[in-house]
Formats: C-alpha cells, sequence, structure tokens
C-alpha cells in the first residue's frame, strides 16, 4: 500500500522547506501499515482506488511519482495535494482434522474446530520500532508538493509513501489459534524521499522519473510448534514407558527418554518455542521510469516500471524456548547412552530458555511493470484498463542468517537442516499478472463520478498460501468522486471493499498443514483443514489546490 505524506501547508517554498521535511517525517511515522502481503496500490489514492488503480495512462496529480512519472509533466505551476484516509483490514481462519487425524499416534489437536479471533493493525515507526498498542483501523492524512515555471518543460516533486506492507496482529487474545503461524506480522516499507522529475516532449509525449528511498522494516512475533510424526511417535513411548514424575533405572541406563520428568514429555501440539526478529534497512533507493503518450484527446498509453532491491535488512532476535525440549535433552544427556544418540543425530547438550543476538536477512522488493490505456469515446466517458506484474518470485524462500548457532534450530538437524545458523521459511510465491478496469463520468462541469473493478490474482500459489500471509485471489469494487471547487482547487473522494476467502484442504500447503515426516519447519497446522477469509476497507479524501 501506498501513502503519499509531504511537505508543508504553506504557499512560501523556502520558508516552508523545513517544516515541510519534519512534517512529512512525522506523519509517516505515524501512519499504519494496514494490510496483507501482496498488497499493491490498495491506499494510494482516492483517484486512483476509485478507479480501481487503472490509471498509467491518466496519473493523477502528484500521485503520477508512484503510478507514472511521466504524468507529472502533465502538471502546471506550483500545486499542492492534501489528502486523509481509513483503512481496516480484518482476516479469519478456522482449522478442522479429518476423520483418521494422526499425528504419531496423537489424534486429537486441541485446535480442532477452533477459529482465530480479532486482527488488529501496528505500525512501525522509524528508529523507535514497534509501539505498545495496537489499532483497530489504520487511519493518517499527508500533503503533496510539485513545481513547475510557466513555459518549462520540466514538472519537480516529491512524496513519501509506503510502497509495500502488510500488517495482522492476533496479540489481542494469547490463546489465539493464529498465534503458531505469526502472532505478529508486520512488512513496511516508506518512501521517505522521492525526488522525482516530468519531462514535456511534445504535446503527445510525456516522460518521467522518480528515486524513492525508503525505509524498509520487518518483524515477526511468533509461538512455535512442531506436529511432527517422530515427535508424536517418542511422546507415545514416553506415555507408556516413563513413571509420573520422571524416569526410572534402566532408563537411565539406556537413553533417557524419561529423565526430563513431566515437563520433558513430548506433545507435538504443545507450545514448544516462541521466536521474536525485529529487522530493518534505513537507506534503500529504487527507481520509477514511465511514458505517457497520448496522441488524440479520445486515446492515451501509459508504462511504468518500479525497479525491484535486494534489500539487506538487519536487527535482533529473540528466542525463547518452553520446558518441553529443554527438559527433554536434559533428561538424555542425562543417561548412559543419551549422548551418544544425541551426538549421532547432531542434537545440542543442553538449550537455553533464551538466546538473543544479531540476524540478517535479504528480503526482496519486487520489480514492477504497469501498463495502462485510456478511452474516451465520448466527453462524458472515461475508460481505463490495465495490466498489472509484480515479480513476487523472487520470494521462493526467506532466509534469516544469526550470529550464532540457534540450539532450537539443531533439534532440527534430523529432518535436514543442517545448517543451524540459518532459518529458511519456504515462501514459493509465483511472479502473476492481473488487472484493473476503470470508468470516470464527467456528469456536469464540476462533477466527475469514478467506479473501479479490479480481480486481484493472489501471488501466493493455493499450495503456499499461510497465516503469515493470509491472500488468496480477491475482488476489490470502488467508487468516488471529484469535485471542482473553483477554478484552483478540487476535492476528490474515494471508497473501496476488497474480499478474497481461500481454502486449505489437509496436506495441500506445506507452509502451513503438511504433515509429511520431514516438514518440520514450518507446518503448525499438520494434518488440518484450514479455512479463511480476508476483507479490506477503504475510505480516502483529496483536497487539491493550484498556485
Amino acid at each position: 500500500m501506498d501513502i503519499r505524506l509531504i511537505s508543508c501547508h504553506g504557499r512560501s517554498w523556502t520558508k516552508s522547506w523545513l517544516p515541510a521535511v519534519a512534517g512529512s517525517l512525522l506523519a509517516c511515522s505515524l501512519l499504519p501499515a494496514a494490510q496483507a502481503a501482496m498488497t499493491e496500490n490498495l491506499v494510494t489514492s482516492p483517484v486512483a482506488m476509485s478507479l480501481g488503480n487503472a490509471v498509467t495512462a491518466d496519473p493523477p496529480g502528484i500521485d503520477s511519482i508512484h503510478f507514472n512519472p511521466a504524468g507529472l509533466a502533465r502538471l502546471s505551476g506550483k500545486q499542492e495535494s492534501h489528502s486523509f484516509f481509513g483503512a481496516s483490514i480484518r482476516t479469519t481462519a478456522s482449522f478442522h482434522s479429518r476423520d483418521g487425524f494422526n499425528i504419531g499416534g496423537w489424534t486429537q489437536d486441541p485446535l480442532d474446530g477452533t477459529q482465530t479471533g480479532p486482527v488488529r493493525q501496528t505500525l512501525y515507526i522509524p528508529v523507535y520500532g514497534l509501539p505498545n498498542w495496537r489499532l483497530p483501523a489504520a487511519g493518517g492524512a499527508g500533503l503533496g508538493l510539485s513545481f513547475n515555471n510557466e513555459g518549462s518543460p520540466f514538472t519537480f516533486a516529491t512524496a513519501s509513501y509506503i510502497t509495500q506492507a502488510m500488517s495482522v496482529d492476533r496479540t489481542k487474545d494469547p490463546n489465539d489459534p493464529g498465534r503458531f503461524d505469526g502472532r505478529l506480522v508486520q512488512l513496511q516499507r516508506l518512501v521517505y524521499l522521492s525526488p522525482s522529475v516530468g519531462y514535456k516532449f511534445s504535446e503527445t509525449l510525456r516522460v518521467g522519473a522518480a528515486v524513492p528511498i525508503a525505509y524498509s522494516a520487518f518483524a515477526l512475533n511468533t509461538d512455535m510448534r512442531m506436529p511432527n510424526t517422530l515427535l508424536g511417535i517418542i511422546g507415545k513411548i514416553q506415555q507408556g514407558w516413563c513413571p509420573p514424575g520422571g524416569g526410572n533405572l534402566f532408563d537411565t541406563l539406556t537413553i533417557g527418554l524419561c529423565g526430563g520428568g513431566d515437563e520433558g514429555r513430548l506433545n507435538p501440539f504443545k507450545k514448544a518455542a516462541n521466536m521474536n526478529l525485529d529487522l530493518t534497512a534505513p537507506i534503500d533507493p529504487t527507481v520509477n521510469l514511465g511514458v505517457l503518450w497520448e496522441p488524440a484527446d479520445w486515446f492515451g498509453f501509459g508504462v511504468v516500471y518500479q525497479s525491484g532491491s535486494k534489500t539487506k535488512y538487519t536487527g535482533r532476535y529473540t528466542i525463547t524456548t518452553e520446558p518441553m525440549l529443554r527438559s527433554f535433552v536434559q533428561g538424555m544427556y542425562s543417561s548412559l547412552f543419551g549422548p551418544i544418540v544425541g551426538a549421532t543425530l547432531g542434537m545440542p547438550s543442553s538449550i537455553p530458555q533464551v538466546q538473543s543476538g544479531t540476524v540478517t536477512a535479504t528480503i526482496p522488493f519486487p520489480t514492477h511493470w504497469q501498463f495502462g490505456i485510456k478511452l474516451k469515446p465520448v466527453d462524458m466517458f472515461q475508460f481505463n484498463f490495465d495490466a498489472n506484474y509484480t515479480k513476487w518470485g523472487d520470494w521462493n524462500a526467506m532466509t534469516f542468517q544469526f550470529d550464532q548457532s540457534i540450539k532450537l534450530l539443531e533439534m532440527a538437524r534430523l529432518f535436514g537442516t543442517g545448517d543451524s545458523t540459518k532459518l529458511t521459511i519456504p515462501r514459493g510465491y509465483k511472479s502473476v499478472w492481473h488487472f484493473g478496469y476503470g470508468l470516470q463520468v464527467n456528469a456536469t462541469n464540476k462533477l466527475t463520478l469514478r467506479f473501479g473493478y479490479e480481480p486481484r490474482k493472489s501471488s501466493i500459489p493455493k499450495d503456499k498460501i499461510d497465516l503469515v500471509a493470509p491472500l488468496p485471489d480477491t475482488k476489490l469494487y470502488s467508487v468516488g468522486l471529484g469535485y471542482k471547487l473553483d477554478d484552483k482547487s478540487e476535492i476528490n473522494i474515494g471508497a473501496s471493499y476488497m474480499k478474497g476467502s481461500f481454502n486449505a484442504p489437509a496436506n495441500s500447503s506445506c507452509n502451513m498443514n503438511c504433515d509429511n515426516f520431514l516438514n518440520v519447519i514450518y507446518n503448525p497446522y499438520a494434518g488440518m483443514d484450514v479455512s479463511g477469509d480476508i476483507r479490506v476497507r477503504y475510505f480516502g479524501i483529496t483536497y487539491n489546490k493550484r498556485f
């Protein structure tokens, strides 16, 4: 999602520049990232949203910085744009076990028949980080500026906005079943400076360029459990072999399955650990390039290229391990042959309650192309059509490099995790096309009505969906209007509603619910049917003024 927030309210550019920059950064720090992953252009501007984001061939004012910088060359004089918006996200998921459900002898998952609870949004404030409070909806305000000398082919502008954002917060209910696949997930890319220029070659051809400089943040807090067949089998053996409260002499002389006491009894459905990651990339520039060709009043063609970036994040991690695994390992290594078995399997000799340190990760910001045409058969009606392509295929996996061996990951060596200093979370996303459609009706000389429809094909295949990124194919419906207050000012209003649902039967998504022997990282709902939906509501208003 993109949010424009710029500069100052005054008309004197020299006097207002410093407060403009300060106001821009402050406003950006107060803006929530309210949507789920793969949500390009969801709250960019009221005009664009009300036209289904099909505006590449008719970019709206200063918002051209994002949609097509060539559109800046259509602006004249000094302009400023004040915007206000509100947006909310609601996502749910429910869990059900099929007949014959069995994870290593365990046939009843306590999450069977449950449903996720309230979802809230949060934000990542640059430098400060994540605040403790949560919001039921997102809200914000912004301001944009552009400048053109009379008769000059150049137009200059700047903007601040969020080009990538996802926020899912399930911390309100400590027992929310969604906590095992992201208690809190925050991905936010804030453009805090975007020097831009549009150039007018002729009355029909314009080009433009922008250099967005972004502050990116990624935060993940999740409880972890490991419903795995092998863990289930060992847990059942413990139930039949180990006496209540501790071990026995024969167990001590063998491999020590009972040495951890009641706390060391393995249960595949029990919380094993909590992982908290907080990473940022303070300076990460990209490039937007655009072309706008309008050979006739009734036809226009536009194209924009937004370069990607292999953004390198750095930050901190904290992994807190529950007594179950810590006591189990302690019991094994207190027995006669347990250390031999543990060393053979590559298991750690002990697991600390807390491990923390520094972590790095390269998380790509995908390249994006957008092509658009506008058709105006009569003065009253204009039709817009856009085609979008985003290279989400770069998100094949997310790898986090830790500054030390993570003892909890050493437990996973048996399942093919060779390097315990790295955590690789498979994604398997796809690069896809999706389209947007817009209708603009010039009802009167002052009033313009707008309608949009955008069937958004998800970049997350059905066999890769999970609760970290719960975004299936969706449909977005939008309406809006523009009203000219006088020759130099206008107001634009837009509203939209987006909805989509998914159904992932057991073993259909190995990012979430596969129960294969090696699917430890990461399938917290192994063997369960998972279904859910997502709903996004948006309302925005913009006031534009020319001087």
